[in-house]
């Protein structure tokens, strides 16, 4: 029966333009990279050939274009199927892999270690991450030290696993203990004595002298303090003890001194080796996860070359300033010395480690994929060494360090670990991860990797092998049946987003220098998005040009040396930028100003916000430094602009700009804002041989439908709906100059817009309006009939209308875990359409979606619903809608019943919400209530007129 319900019409009156027409509307061609990749997990390397070949038939069915291979620890009874990283048996099952992947059209990365940092058993504690400590002494005249110098190293350990362990009884190094596995360790010191590095003593007057050649053999020091006051400081060079995290069998070791160039190369030999008599040319790039070597008790903040790195790179010797360094003196003099330090490790993180693996890289004809986040260094000029920078996260500044790396050195891919962690463990739904993806592609990024999917038996007892992040795109969870569809969503976008250069009027300077220049708690800074940042000009102004439609790209001062000056615009990696603004900074290099003065003078605008930056970091030559910075900025004269609070300088064919109002300095710069902003929508743009591509995303709750304009000046527009497939004429027109597109976006819905040059036949891109009379609600009978799923097949049910099924009491449906269809028939609406509107109301989570057997689409959600047109219904129709819900139901069964399942050696397995924590500390879903899962309706059809 069919039940009529009052629902609001929406009207609009549109003025279309009419084109003429010439190709064809279609997308692009889709090639590997255009499509989704993921992070596959290979727990302990417990691999075999049979499994493999079904795993990635698997995932090349669902859409995935490549995999990168990452082996992790390993699961509980399945010891015997190890294979130690790197060995002979473990490259036969890459051999095979890359056999496979070739055969499949899947692309292959691999990770440069199991789990991460970089580290493992072949790293000697020559090579492994270091660390500083002092020891301080004060004397007199006459006075010396009676015992020996030495520092007494502390024994200390974090595990994963909670044992209590006995480091007395473990062998040095780490890597020579058997059982590495079950203690699940990622960091041992061991308690050892270290020797002297150096030592200084520093008299009240500022005298210092070198005493480390007068210790003897025992650690005596043979020296009496002269007249004065002395302080003797000790420097020490301990173990960090950081071990890699996650590590599977054959992997487990110490970290690698990413200061040292030698460490890395002793590392890197290792794979060198395991290379040989094997064909690699089916990897296409190597991988880094974040640098992370920090997410550990102290820091790793010193390496074996340091004082004569420092000296090389400085100008000075950092042995004359100890007590600056150390003492967190916050007087100039401790700042400068403090901010040379830091700049000389970030220095060594990209020259020792980042630049030599991607020559190493290079050598093999790969390419590398590196997450430079977390690391004391400046992670724009990391990102930029490397072939794929990667981001990761929920943030878009965060998100745009590394493809702003990508846009400003012109490479083609900006990647993204994506869905790491949303929701609590099984709990994130296909249109989740979905909200979560468009914002990476907002934020820049068009290479996504899922994080990721288990290599898991085929015949692994559900739920199979898991890793512990909280997103679980596996073959073991139901929605897989769905992720197809999420897959090809990803691929449209990102054949756009692939395509062309990036359009971003705005460079906006990283003040690397003012951040160094910070004191904290720690010696080193770590760089990752706006960490440290909260609340500072440079998030707020980030944040407003996000606001208010600037598209903008971060730069850093050794890219600015590369900057080159091209009719008033700037341009690097190909791409043109009009201005480039620096927010409230403090401290410039010399140098970084000479090249900004240099661009404006060929005729680039430059803008300060606040103020202009007055002072040169670091303290070698710096009064000299400080004194031709002043000499150049007391060269601008500046003049007032009229009717605006701005200052304005001439220098040379350009202009320099200063003030406090953002909108008033970018409109004054010729920059023109995407007011796409202010109608609550987030872009990105950019630049094609015949005009622009638009990525739109509605990341509201409302439905957007009404006109909006874009900054692009080319006679022709079309529409590609990325989700359905659905592409034509987008229906436009001028006003006031301006081009406007009507656009009709869902809550979490997104749309790609061109606008071009050149002419396509196709018919415009379907919108429309509700017919007046209300929609009708099917309120037959339903045929509810479990498909797929467990642990059980619960009986069918018929329907007195929809409901969830957990509606239901029954102990099965409860418990269930899968797929489930519902089946009516309903009479074609008397109001004559030539579309209609199916609305399903409330569903958890995904509906595949039929009528009268023709597959009409998947919806992920948050809103469900799709167009029917008028021609596909007959006089009686059968409805059937295919929903299927996560995992949680069913894990909470297992649970409950006591079940194992979290048998899996390291993190074994942690909550993302404290709420779901057992008294073990770790993860359980033993208090959880029924997940809502199913239909719950109201399922209603509407008359549909299309707008003209």
């Amino acid at each position: 029966m069919i039940k009529r319900i009052q629902y609001c019409s929406i009207y609009f009156t549109i003025l279309f333009c009419i084109t003429e027409v010439h190709a064809q509307i279609v997308w692009p061609a889709f090639d590997q990279t255009m499509k989704p990749w993921t992070r596959w997990w290979w727990q302990g390397s417990a691999v075999d050939k049979k499994n493999l070949t079904a795993a990635m038939e698997q995932y090349r069915d669902a859409g995935l274009g490549g995999l990168e291979i990452t082996p992790i620890y390993g699961v509980k009874g399945a010891e015997n199927l190890f294979i130690p990283y790197l060995s002979a048996p473990w490259m036969n099952m890459l051999q095979y892999t890359l056999q496979e992947a070739k055969r499949l059209q899947l692309g292959i990365d691999l990770a440069n270690a199991t789990g991460w940092p970089f580290g493992g058993p072949w790293v000697k504690p020559d090579d492994a991450s270091k660390n500083a400590m002092i020891k301080t002494y004060h004397l007199l005249e006459g006075e010396e030290i009676i015992e020996p110098i030495q520092f007494k190293q502390e024994p200390y350990y974090r595990s994963e696993s909670k044992q209590i362990i006995d480091l007395s009884t473990f062998k040095k190094p780490v890597a020579a203990n058997a059982g590495l596995q079950a203690y699940a360790l990622d960091q041992v010191r061991f308690g050892i004595s270290l020797k002297p590095f150096t030592v200084m003593a520093f008299s009240d007057d500022g005298t210092s002298i070198d005493l480390t050649h007068k210790m003897d053999m025992s650690g005596k020091l043979n020296w009496k303090a002269p007249a004065g006051k002395w302080r003797v400081i000790a420097l020490f060079m301990g173990y960090h003890g950081k071990l890699v995290e996650r590590a599977a069998p054959g992997g487990e070791g110490d970290v690698i001194d990413h200061f040292s160039a030698s460490a890395l190369q002793h590392y890197l030999r290792k794979f060198d080796t395991a290379f040989i008599g094997n064909n690699i040319s089916g990897i296409r790039s190597f991988f880094n996860d974040s640098y992370e070597v920090d997410d550990a008790n102290g820091q790793s903040n010193w390496t074996p070359d340091l004082l004569l790195e420092f000296k090389k790179r400085r100008g000075y010797d950092l042995k004359n300033y100890l007590p600056q360094l150390f003492s967190r003196d916050s007087s100039d003099l401790g700042i400068r010395v403090l901010t040379d330090y830091r700049q000389t490790i970030s220095d060594l993180l990209l020259d020792n480690f980042t630049q030599p693996w991607q020559k190493w890289a290079a050598s093999k004809n790969k390419m590398v994929r590196n997450q430079s986040h977390g690391s004391p260094a400046n992670i724009l000029d990391l990102y930029a060494a490397v072939d794929i920078p990667e981001t990761e996260g929920t943030d878009i500044l965060r998100f745009k360090f590394a493809t702003s790396a990508a846009h400003v050195t012109g490479k083609p891919l900006a990647s993204a670990e994506a869905a790491t962690w949303l929701n609590e463990h099984f709990q994130s739904s296909l249109g989740d991860v979905k909200l979560a993806v468009d914002k990476y592609f907002i934020g820049g990024v068009n290479h996504l990797f899922w994080h990721g999917t288990n290599y898991s038996p085929q015949d692994a007892v559900w739920p199979g092998w898991l890793f512990y992040a909280a997103v679980h795109l596996t073959p073991a969870n139901p929605i897989w049946k769905d992720f197809g569809t999420l897959n090809k969503y990803v691929t449209r976008c990102q054949s756009f987003l692939q395509r062309g250069k990036p359009a971003n009027d705005v460079l906006y300077y990283f003040p690397f220098n003012d951040r160094l220049a910070m004191p904290g708690r720690n010696l080193l800074h770590h760089f990752d998005g706006m960490l440290g940042w909260e609340n500072s000009p440079f998030n707020l102004t980030g944040e407003w040009l996000l606001k208010n439609g600037y598209g903008f790209d971060f730069i850093s001062d050794n890219q600015i040396k590369q900057l080159r000056t091209e009719k008033g615009l700037l341009n690097t990696g190909g791409v043109n930028y009009q201005t480039i603004v620096l927010s409230d900074v403090s401290y410039i290099p010399l140098a970084t100003m000479q090249s900004l003065l240099r661009l404006v003078k060929l005729g680039a605008t430059l803008i300060f916000q606040n103020k202009i930056p007055s002072k040169v970091p670091g303290l070698y030559a710096f009064e000299k430094n400080q004194k031709t910075l002043q000499n150049l900025i007391q060269q601008l004269e500046f003049v007032s602009v009229k009717q605006s609070n701005i200052q304005m300088a001439s220098w040379g064919l350009g202009k320099i700009l200063i003030g406090k109002d953002m909108a008033a300095l970018l409109a004054e710069a010729g920059v023109q804002r995407e007011t796409i902003t202010d109608h609550s929508l987030q872009f990105t743009k950019r630049k094609s041989a015949q005009g622009y591509y638009y990525f739109i995303a509605n990341t509201t709750q409302k439905i957007f439908s009404d006109w909006v304009p874009l900054e692009a000046t080319e006679k022709y527009v079309f529409q590609y709906d990325p989700m359905t497939g659905e592409t034509g004429k987008a229906k436009y027109r001028w006003l006031k100059n301006k081009l406007q597109i009507y656009l009709q976006l869902l809550p979490g819905a997104s749309m790609i817009i061109e606008t071009s040059s050149i002419a396509k036949t196709g018919a415009y891109f379907s919108t429309f309006k509700n017919i007046t009379a209300p929609p009708d609600t099917l309120t037959g009978k339903w045929q509810l009939e479990f498909l797929s799923g467990g642990p059980t097949i619960p009986a069918s049910k018929i329907l007195e209308g929809t409901s969830y099924w957990t509606n239901f009491s029954e102990e099965d449906k409860q418990q269930f875990s899968g797929t489930a269809s519902y089946a009516t028939h309903f009479a074609k609406p008397t109001i004559a359409a030539n579309h209609y509107l199916l609305q399903l109301g409330e569903v958890k989570q995904s509906a595949e979606v039929f009528l009268n057997g023709k597959k009409m689409g998947v919806l992920l959600g948050p809103v469900y619903q799709l167009t029917i047109p008028a021609s596909l219904l007959q006089a009686d129709n059968l409805l059937t809608i295919k929903v299927t819900n996560g995992m949680s139901n069913r894990i909470r069964h297992l649970e409950k019943t006591g079940v194992v399942w979290k048998k899996f050696y390291n993190t074994n397995f942690p909550a993302r919400l404290a709420q779901n924590r057992g008294a073990d500390g770790l993860f359980t879903a033993i208090k959880w209530n029924v997940e809502s899962s199913g239909l719950q309706g109201p399922v209603t059809i509407q008359a549909l007129k299309e707008l003209d």
